[in-house]
């Protein structure tokens, strides 16, 4: 595999105007970084040519760039975005957080890797406000049940 230039200034360009949009709305930072932090979706032209616009700030020389939410959830469902599992459930996931979609927690968590998941978590928690949080998960331990305060599970 050769490195290319143009394709790795095109990325942080738009991981940049991606952050530009979103900046100051919690639920949109959460799902600009979920999908700037998976990258499968910002590389493929079919996906960026397609649901990406971007354009100068106003009165900034900011490039903004927004993802057409629910054009791009619509192709998925189509068949328009051909895609692995773990994929399709991080562009729901962002969908949702970014966009509003609707999205069912259960399928779209049940499967995904440990990296991936964590990054779920911690887009839920940037969601909400904490943008200095990250969740890591410990690489070999199974999830286990803990005993909260009161003896509940």
């Amino acid at each position: 595999m050769t490195f290319d230039a143009s394709a790795a200034g095109r990325l942080t360009a738009l991981t940049a105007a991606l952050r530009a949009s979103a900046a100051g709305l919690y639920p949109a930072e959460a799902g600009a970084e979920l999908l700037i932090g998976h990258q499968s979706w910002l590389l493929r032209p079919d996906f960026t040519g397609a649901f990406v616009t971007m354009a100068p700030g106003i009165g900034e020389e900011t490039l903004m760039a927004v993802i057409d939410w629910t054009a791009a959830i619509g192709a998925l469902d189509a068949g328009g975005l051909p895609c692995g599992g773990g994929e399709r459930r991080m562009l729901r996931l962002a969908a949702s957080l970014a966009g509003g979609i609707p999205v069912d927690l259960g399928g779209s968590l049940t499967g995904l890797d440990r990296g991936n998941l964590a990054a779920a978590a911690t887009a839920v928690l940037r969601a909400g406000g904490h943008r200095d949080v990250s969740v890591t998960l410990p690489p070999d331990a199974p999830p286990r049940r803990v005993r909260v305060k009161g003896g509940q599970w």
